[in-house]
């Protein structure tokens, strides 16, 4: 008699690398201005470091990038990407298609863009076609129920669900999602902000910021039948919240109930 085993989705946890003047730091609400940690002088040990964790994928910000329109960290992310034999997925300061293929040769698995989609929307149609779904994400960033872009400096007035509609309709079937306020604060994530994108995109969706222990990455958990199936986690992660290893160890396991 043939026997089926059913395989069990499990939520994808990505720690994030969050890269400034060539350190790694951790930013308040992803704006620099309201204050910045560093955790670490070498980013590429960092790396390393999560990947002994256990990490599937890692999430890498270029915050020089995203400020500065500067592509000194490049040479930094191609570090990374060499360093450890898992996927690792870009944002930060891509602004035309050349910034976007010269990151793109660094060996990055994905790359996820904002700016370029609001400011630029024919670059970003030529960048999604030459690259194609699997390779591009976009980044919504939300303040208010409204994007804002360029390193989280400017309000776009843009409402965060008719961009994404948008964007799905062009093909983009995974956006990660961040409410700003909620970034590197620890109280908690949106999840409800996450269920609207998903409504109007049918898309996928990497939940980002918020995230501060275990318990709420099992609510998340529960939730990924509707399409949430990765988050984002950084100062939980850096700080300790909770046990890293244990958690990646439980997943590999399919102990989560």
């Amino acid at each position: 008699m043939n026997k089926f085993i059913s395989m069990k989705r499990f939520l994808l946890v990505i720690p994030s690398i969050d890269i400034r003047d060539g350190k790694t730091v951790r930013v308040i609400q992803g704006i620099p201005e309201l204050g910045c940690k560093e955790y670490g002088s070498d980013p590429v040990e960092m790396a390393k470091i999560w990947r002994a964790e256990n990490a599937k994928m890692l999430h890498v910000v270029d915050f020089d990038g995203a400020l500065e329109h500067s592509r000194k960290n490049f040479q930094l992310v191609e570090k990374i990407c060499s360093s450890v034999i898992i996927p690792v997925q870009f944002a930060g300061g891509i602004r035309t298609l050349e910034d976007a293929d010269l990151i793109m040769e660094t060996g990055i698995s994905r790359l996820v863009v904002s700016t370029i989609a609001i400011e630029n929307s024919n670059d970003f149609k030529k960048l999604f076609e030459k690259y194609g779904s699997a390779k591009i994400a976009v980044s919504l960033d939300v303040l208010d129920n409204q994007l804002i872009i360029r390193g989280r400096q400017i309000k776009t007035g843009i409402s965060c669900t008719s961009f994404a509609k948008t964007m799905s309709e062009i093909g983009v079937d995974r956006f990660i999602v961040t409410d700003v306020k909620r970034n590197g604060m620890l109280g908690g994530p949106n999840l409800p902000l996450c269920e609207q994108i998903i409504e109007v995109t049918n898309a996928k969706i990497t939940l980002s910021g918020g995230i501060r222990n275990k318990d709420e990455l099992m609510d998340i958990q529960n939730l990924m039948h509707t399409g949430i199936d990765s988050v984002i986690v950084g100062r939980a992660l850096y700080e300790n919240r909770f046990p890293c290893q244990k958690l990646w160890r439980l997943a590999e396991s399919g102990i989560f109930n």
